[in-house]
């Protein structure tokens, strides 16, 4: 029979999964609201217009949209507690996600650049640019309130599918004034090679977009280590304690999905009564936990020889 306590720590456990993964979805559905109703926009502009740079933000717009889904569904999967086939938990479930937005933005970008290369070799005058300028910086304006907003939550969750989606929204600011820049240097100038070469551009923003994703996801699932300056603060915290133990040794750190896992050897006076040792090494864990709420924290004991 379980005990009482451990089917409190258990149940507090999986409350705080639910709560994490209703605050991920809620999240993401500002983003999921705002890029159907810009992929709309910026399709009709494009039909109206013929700018490859307008598509090319559609196509942008459209992905973001589907990545936003994927990850929907994956945030429910990685909050899921703990179970018997996979008892560290489901966060790498964030990572695995990522990896594959990744390789799906790569291929949205070499159709971009396809589209691109069709217009240089081809190039033609794009039609009702002040309405495709308009739209451009409407975009803009709606994803950097939607980006601010998401960021903020993503640095709070630590969420690698949250801040995944975070870069997109921040890459598309930009890619929309870029747009609407070029957009309006054809109407005054009537250089319209400008479209297609927007449209290169575009599409290079979005590769480095897919980079930096990809390689947030590989350290993860690869079990690199926390950043430098993230484990010095671990560090720190356990300094604080120093006085009840002898030292320490042996720290390793890693991330799956929201949160850490940290382990180390805490060395104790050899006449330390065991119990007193395991209720002094709680105090670390309850320290490190406080700041650090989505952490799995194990000591080893030793004795100080």
């Amino acid at each position: 029979m379980t005990p009482p306590q451990t089917q409190t720590r258990r149940a507090d456990g999986e409350d705080a999964l639910s709560r994490t993964a209703r605050a991920r979805t809620a999240a993401l559905a500002v983003p999921l609201a705002s890029n159907s109703l810009l992929v709309v926009a910026k399709l009709a502009v494009w039909l109206a217009s013929g700018s490859v740079s307008v598509l090319s933000e559609a196509v942008h717009s459209a992905t973001d949209l589907f990545v936003t889904t994927v990850q929907l569904i994956t945030v429910r999967l990685a909050a899921r507690p703990a179970d018997h086939d996979h008892a560290y938990g489901h966060g790498k479930f964030e990572n695995v996600s990522a990896a594959f937005e990744a390789l799906f933005i790569m291929a949205v970008a070499a159709f971009v650049v396809w589209q691109a290369i069709a217009k240089l070799h081809a190039p033609a005058a794009p039609a009702h640019l002040e309405i495709g300028i308009g739209v451009m910086i409407a975009s803009s304006v709606i994803n950097c309130f939607v980006w601010l907003r998401l960021r903020k939550v993503a640095d709070l969750e630590q969420s690698p599918a949250l801040q995944a989606e975070a870069m997109q929204l921040q890459a598309d600011v930009w890619t929309a004034l870029g747009v609407a820049a070029g957009l309006a240097a054809i109407r005054f100038t009537g250089l319209v090679i400008i479209d297609p070469i927007l449209s290169l551009l575009i599409a290079g923003l979005i590769v480095r977009s897919a980079y930096e994703v990809t390689a947030r996801a590989v350290i993860d699932l690869t079990d690199g280590r926390l950043p430098p300056d993230q484990e010095a603060h671990i560090r720190e915290i356990i300094e604080r304690h120093r006085p009840m133990f002898v030292g320490y040794h042996k720290l390793r750190t890693r991330r799956a999905g929201g949160g850490e896992f940290i382990d180390f050897h805490l060395q104790m006076r050899s006449d330390m009564p065991l119990k007193e040792a395991h209720d002094q090494s709680d105090t670390i864990v309850v320290d490190i936990k406080r700041e650090l709420p989505r952490a799995h924290v194990l000591i080893h004991l030793e004795p100080e020889e």
